[in-house]
């Protein structure tokens, strides 16, 4: 049976999650056990130098050099600790994403419009992880500068399962745990891994039986069928696309939250039922939390 074609996002990271992006994914779970069991001291340090390295994969060198500029650009601006500053370097960085000259250039170095907007994305993302860390560099004192270096900075962006599509999760929770040594289970860090697989698997399933059989964005994008509709089928069809919504990022940030256990971390709580909600001027604040605890600080 044909899905629905309009949801874009989903597409998009379905496709490059079976290409590359998984087995990527599955790659840093290598490396992070292997290093949580020999190494953990290095920890930080070995997931940094493969996250760059997955990077240079995914995007090209050009791709990767972009990333490390706005990085290096960022955390020069944030010496000056002048949070309005960091606000201001931020919103310029990512205004250079829409200058048409620029955009042109990066396109030159891609093969397909997909490739493209996987830089796109990477981009806007890495520029709050880049803000998260500028900030706390300005808020804290002298004494804590120490744990605030460039190449904590570089572990903190080139951190592989948050890199493409998030969740936020700020600077000082990360390093903080990153830091903290655990004793390490291998039992305990499997029965993780396999009930996390089985949790998103089912939310997966899920997510494309909607996609299959209930046609949400196709419905919206044809004004017929929304003209002749009642009141109340409306509404059950406008439940439906947020319901839809929140399974997809179940899914989206779901993956990268079992990695960041497995690495030892507490991720960002995955979002809430929209169900449950009934006023959605508390939905950001439920459903991003990492985001929501970014903006609040």
């Amino acid at each position: 049976m044909p899905q629905d074609p309009m949801d874009f996002e989903w597409s998009y990271w379905v496709e490059w999650g079976r290409e590359r992006i998984l087995w990527l994914l599955a790659g840093h779970l290598l490396v992070s056990q292997v290093s949580r069991l020999l190494v953990e001291k290095y920890k930080p340090w070995c997931l940094m130098v493969y996250g760059m390295a997955a990077c240079w994969l995914l995007l090209g060198i050009k791709g990767f050099a972009v990333i490390l500029l706005h990085a290096t650009i960022s955390f020069a601006v944030a010496q000056f600790q002048l949070s309005l500053l960091t606000w201001l370097c931020s919103l310029i960085l990512l205004s250079t994403l829409r200058i048409p000259a620029v955009e042109e250039a990066k396109r030159k170095w891609y093969d397909t419009e997909n490739e493209y907007y996987l830089l796109l994305f990477t981009v806007s993302v890495r520029c709050l992880f880049c803000t998260s860390f500028s900030l706390e560099y300005c808020w804290h004192g002298p004494a804590q500068k120490s744990s605030h270096s460039f190449l904590w900075m570089l572990a903190y962006v080139f951190y592989y399962p948050t890199f493409h599509n998030g969740p936020l999760m700020n600077f000082d929770e990360f390093s903080k745990q990153m830091r903290r040594q655990e004793a390490f289970s291998l039992k305990t860090n499997l029965s993780i891994l396999i009930m996390g697989i089985i949790r998103i698997f089912f939310w997966w399933c899920l997510a494309e039986l909607m996609i299959h059989l209930m046609y949400i964005h196709a419905l919206y994008s044809s004004p017929p069928p929304l003209e002749a509709a009642s009141y109340w089928a409306l509404g059950g069809l406008a439940l439906a696309q947020v319901l839809f919504f929140y399974v997809k990022y179940l899914v989206l940030y779901g993956v990268p939250a079992l990695l960041l256990q497995m690495d030892g971390l507490k991720p960002p709580a995955l979002p809430c039922c929209v169900s449950l909600m009934h006023s959605f001027t508390k939905m950001w604040r439920s459903f991003d939390v990492g985001l929501h605890r970014f903006l609040v600080r």
